[in-house]
């Protein structure tokens, strides 16, 4: 789970240094995305995450007016999609071996 969380973060990184994800101006956006992995009895999770506020405008866009009325036609610049889309297969792929041959 680590081993992936971490792949995650590094695409998302990755996919968030420009085009055609959202350009890098300062870094602080990219700097701020994280994982944390969690371990309970025979749980094993892990999150990928950001407290940006700015994520959900970046990723998805933004068309209308803001709480302070400011309006906005802002497109999506995609970057965790994308990273799912990649990580995501190789993630499941590694859980199909631990289930057909067991933890090494």
């Amino acid at each position: 789970m680590r081993h992936y969380a971490t792949l995650l973060e590094t695409q998302i990184k990755a996919n968030t240094s420009g085009r055609p994800g959202p350009n890098v101006i300062t870094g602080d956006y990219r700097r701020s995305w994280t994982h944390e992995v969690y371990v309970a009895s025979d749980v094993v999770s892990g999150i990928v995450g950001t407290n940006k506020p700015q994520a959900r405008r970046l990723e998805y866009g933004f068309v209308g007016a803001d709480s302070l009325g400011r309006v906005y036609d802002q497109p999506s610049y995609a970057h965790v999609g994308p990273a799912v889309q990649t990580v995501g297969p190789l993630f499941v792929q590694a859980l199909g071996r631990v289930a057909d041959e067991g933890f090494a």
